[in-house]
This record gives C-alpha cells, structure tokens and sequence, in this order.
C-alpha cells in the first residue's frame, strides 16, 4: 500500500459463531496495510493469550482510570470485564497510512462513529445464514453448555437487528466467496477518490503541464 494518504478504521461486527475471526485472519493474512486493533481488557488471560499481542491485560482500576483520561476510542463492559479500543493506537496507525481492524460490537461501533469522521470509518456487519445454521455452528464448536449457547444467541438477536447501521452486509454462508466480499470492500474503500492511496495530484499535475 502507498505510505501516501490516511489510513480508516474498519469495524467488523458479527455475533459469535458468525465467522468473524476467520474473517478478520484471512484479512490479516492476505492483504497489506492493515493493522489488527490490540484491545485493552480487565479479563485474565487464557492458555496461549500473550500480553500485547493477544490484548493488553490491566487491572479494573488501571482500565476504569483510562476511561477518565478518555484514553479510549470505545470501551464496553461485557459479562463484568472491561474492553476497550485505545485512541493513541488508533491515530498513530492511521495518520501513518494503515487501516486499523477493529473487532467489535455494535455499541462499540456507535461508539467510534459519534466521535470520528464518516469518511475515516468503514463498518461491515458479518451475519450467518440463518438463526437454525448460527445455532448448529455453535453447538458444532463443542466449546460451551447449553446455558452459555443460549445466551449467545440471545446476544446474536441483539446484534443483527443493527444491520442497518453498518455500511456493508457479508452473509458469510460460504466461506472462500465472504473472503472475496470482504476484499472486494477493503479494497473499494482504499480507491475512494478522498483517500489519496496513489499519487494522484502528481499525475494529475504532469497532464496540467503539457497545457
């Protein structure tokens, strides 16, 4: 990607089940100029979680003092822990011409909109095919009891009925074409004439010459 021009935020929200990792991995993975949003959170970490890669791991009083020093692009409590997006991040990352991938909620998402400009956020809400293949995906995981199952689906009703606050829909019912979806939309996004990725004026400027 051209260092010139600035970088956007790209939020991508989706209930959990709906692929929305695999997503954001293919991402990471296949395209350049793009910068995963290490989030702040009060949660212990798992087997494997590596502080500052993972998330930045701090204490509730550390992360409920960067709430007063408005140190956070949004934050959420979610199930009594604490996450939040850091706004020194963000406007570094930016300003140096990378877009910043944010995995979010839609409150988060309302969060970032109300204190950005629209044209330095691009919102992409990822929804499964259908409530009865979200509900077998997550059973398919056999990582959670019913209880917990059931509250996720709960959370996925609360989360799809926002579609319409979201710039761009990907119904992930076949993984290889919402990869290409998701690409297409990054690298729309990258040729919008604001943003300046390739060195227009220069080439606009060698014509005005030849008058």
């Amino acid at each position: 990607m051209s260092s010139q021009g600035r970088g956007f935020v790209l939020i991508l929200s989706a209930p959990s089940g709906a692929g929305k990792g695999t997503l954001a991995s293919h991402l990471l993975a296949t395209m350049g100029g793009i910068r995963w949003s290490v989030s702040t959170t009060t949660r212990s970490p798992r087997p494997g979680e590596v502080d500052g890669h993972s998330y930045h791991f701090v204490d509730t009083a550390t992360f409920r003092s960067r709430i007063e020093q408005g140190a956070f692009l949004e934050w959420a409590e979610v199930f009594g822990n604490y996450y939040g997006t850091e706004q020194s991040y963000v406007a570094q990352a930016l300003a140096q011409g990378e877009d910043v991938l944010l995995d979010i909620d839609w409150q988060g998402a309302r969060q970032i909109r109300a204190k950005m400009a629209a044209d330095e956020v691009v919102s992409v809400s990822i929804l499964p095919p259908s409530r009865q293949v979200l509900q077998e995906r997550l059973i398919g995981r056999s990582s959670d009891d019913p209880q917990v199952i059931a509250r996720r689906m709960a959370q996925a009703g609360e989360e799809i009925a926002h579609w319409q606050e979201y710039d761009y829909l990907v119904v992930n019912d076949d993984l290889s074409r919402a990869c290409q979806d998701i690409t297409a939309i990054i690298t729309a996004e990258r040729l919008k004439r604001q943003r300046e990725r390739v060195p227009v004026r220069t080439i606009v400027a060698t014509f005005a010459e030849e008058k």
